[in-house]
């Protein structure tokens, strides 16, 4: 099927590229030029890293913004997303004029790093006063040399490799979208949206850019980070027996106590050994380990219709507060929040 998104009759085109305002609040002015949006299509990009920003842009339009938007793509031609959908294009991507803001969009994996598509980032990025990458687009921009010394993120999957990949990149992998400079770049999918509305409340003042969240029945800020969204299976597979040992032996039962001391005894190490050879094979130390490990026994526990109370107990957590902390430091949320949001409906 074929599918066209563009904005109400964008029939002008930006004439010169304006800085992007700063949001003094004053969300009832409106712009005195229209604000030119790029964003470049390609095959096999995600739908939703286009149709969510798309939509905060033009909400934005009749909320008193002037977004004016083009969608670009390498040859002028329709693409065809990872769902299956056409997208047609305004304009090839040498047809393009300068932009206030690029949005790129990224794929249900990693985006094909063709040279052509290499290359209309590279240019598009350079005739942009603002760049925003969505998703795994992160690693077109960090190919481009774009996040060099910059924070970033992308999809907490892939935020391992970007970091591994590309070692001048600050990544965050919890964050669901960070702004550094002219580049902003966001986690999975619908992050997108998200973006959106941090460039709207850039642009525009927070006033407006709450108005298009509530038009759009999202949060205008998230609460928490991409953490509460993922699981143990993050956690590279252990290289050597003893490590293998106490992964296993704590994922049995994470309630148990587990100390460095009894975890050592178990692998045949020292202490010391056994700290240095988890950090090196799994990136944590013997009790963030055990922690983690207690944090998704916990949420099991939470989502099957356990009480916060008995949920700290059966997960070794030992009290509420202590789970709560927890749930807070790493997750970015309540034990109740989390509740609340995954469990599902009776």
């Amino acid at each position: 099927m074929s599918t066209r998104l563009a904005a109400p009759d964008p029939a002008q085109r930006s004439r010169k590229r304006g800085a992007p305002g700063r949001g003094t609040g004053a969300a009832s002015s409106p712009r005195t030029a229209p604000h030119a949006v790029g964003i470049l299509l390609y095959d096999e990009m995600t739908l939703l890293d286009v149709a969510g920003p798309l939509d905060v842009f033009t909400t934005a339009n009749t909320r008193g913004a002037r977004y004016e938007i083009r969608l670009l793509s390498l040859d002028g031609g329709p693409v065809t997303t990872s769902s299956g959908a056409r997208m047609l294009a305004d304009l090839t991507v040498d047809e393009a004029a300068e932009y206030d803001t690029l949005i790129v969009p990224g794929a249900c994996a990693l985006p094909p790093a063709g040279a052509d598509l290499l290359a209309a980032v590279r240019t598009l990025h350079r005739g942009a006063a603002r760049t925003a990458g969505v998703c795994t687009a992160a690693f077109l921009l960090a190919h481009e040399g774009i996040l060099t010394g910059r924070a970033a993120t992308t999809h907490w999957q892939y935020a391992e490799l970007l970091q591994r990949s590309y070692p001048a990149v600050k990544v965050d992998p919890d964050a669901i979208y960070v702004q550094d400079g002219p580049v902003i770049t966001s986690a999975g999918v619908t992050a997108g949206i998200d973006l959106a509305l941090a460039l709207v409340r850039e642009d525009h003042g927070a006033a407006l850019a709450r108005d298009v969240a509530r038009e759009l029945v999202v949060f205008l800020q998230r609460p928490g980070g991409q953490s509460q969204f993922t699981t143990l299976s993050r956690v590279p597979a252990a290289t050597s027996d003893a490590v293998r040992r106490v992964v296993d032996d704590v994922l049995a039962a994470p309630q148990l106590a587990h100390t460095t001391g009894t975890m050592a005894r178990l692998a045949g190490l020292s202490t010391r050994h056994l700290t240095r050879t988890l950090h090196a094979e799994l990136g944590m130390t013997p009790a963030t380990f055990v922690e983690a490990a207690r944090l998704e026994l916990a949420k099991t526990l939470l989502l099957s219709g356990e009480s916060i109370t008995a949920t700290a107990r059966a997960a070794g957590f030992g009290s509420d507060d202590t789970l709560r902390r927890s749930f807070t430091r790493h997750l970015g949320i309540t034990p109740s929040d989390y509740r609340h949001r995954f469990s599902a409906p009776l």
